[in-house]
């Protein structure tokens, strides 16, 4: 059974959360983000909300998010770490953090990329929460997959792939750059963007030509 088509005529900004530029995702939806620089990306969208945000890490992994590392694009001290013994747990706490409606943002990080049916159980949690945030944040909840490489998850509302961009090559140029890739959307074509990101947080998001291969990492 395939997800609804939702109508994106409404621009409210209640629905709608800023990403980079004019890039916007829709709110009471759960999204991917892959590629090397997913973890960025989800800091610079961290940057652009308020309130706690919900971070499911995978447990049995070495390797682990250092908030302080998040400090030069986003506040790190909202951050409500969780680590998850399985990627089954990864899911189910993301969709109990989403229904509750208590976090603006939950980010769920995932070895591999989920079937269909979870991934609908994640949209209907999220769309369970922005009822309930009517009487907490007000804000719908907002939900994010992480992956690697070209992610995969069946059923997200949107695919986006970041991946660190060649600077200027300047030593006294601070900026940092990303290409930036919607590779899928339920109602957006294919589009790149370079994003670039100054020493004092502005961000400018530039349109390039779209190349599938461009996202290979």
């Amino acid at each position: 059974m395939s997800l609804p088509i939702h109508d994106l005529s409404s621009r409210s900004p209640h629905l709608w959360q800023p990403l980079a530029g004019e890039v916007s995702l829709q709110r009471g939806r759960v999204h991917e983000f892959c590629g090397p620089a997913r973890i960025t990306l989800a800091a610079l969208l961290m940057a652009k909300t308020q309130g706690v945000v919900i971070w499911v890490h995978p447990g049995w992994t070495s390797e682990w998010l250092n908030p302080s590392g998040l400090r030069s694009l986003a506040d790190p001290s909202r951050l409500i770490f969780l680590r998850a013994a399985r990627e089954d747990d990864i899911l189910w706490a993301g969709e109990e953090a989403l229904r509750s409606g208590a976090a603006p943002l939950v980010v769920m990080d995932l070895d591999t990329p989920p079937a269909l049916t979870p991934v609908r159980r994640l949209h209907l949690a999220a769309e369970a929460g922005a009822a309930a945030a009517r009487n907490d944040t007000g804000l719908p909840p907002l939900g994010v997959m992480l992956l690697p490489e070209q992610g995969g998850a069946q059923g997200a509302e949107s695919r986006w792939h970041a991946a660190p961009a060649p600077g200027s090559g300047l030593l006294a140029d601070p900026q940092r750059a990303w290409t930036l890739t919607r590779l899928r959307a339920r109602m957006e074509m294919p589009a790149q963007w370079r994003l670039m990101r100054g020493a004092n947080g502005t961000e400018t998001l530039v349109p390039q030509p779209f190349a599938a291969h461009n996202t290979a990492t």
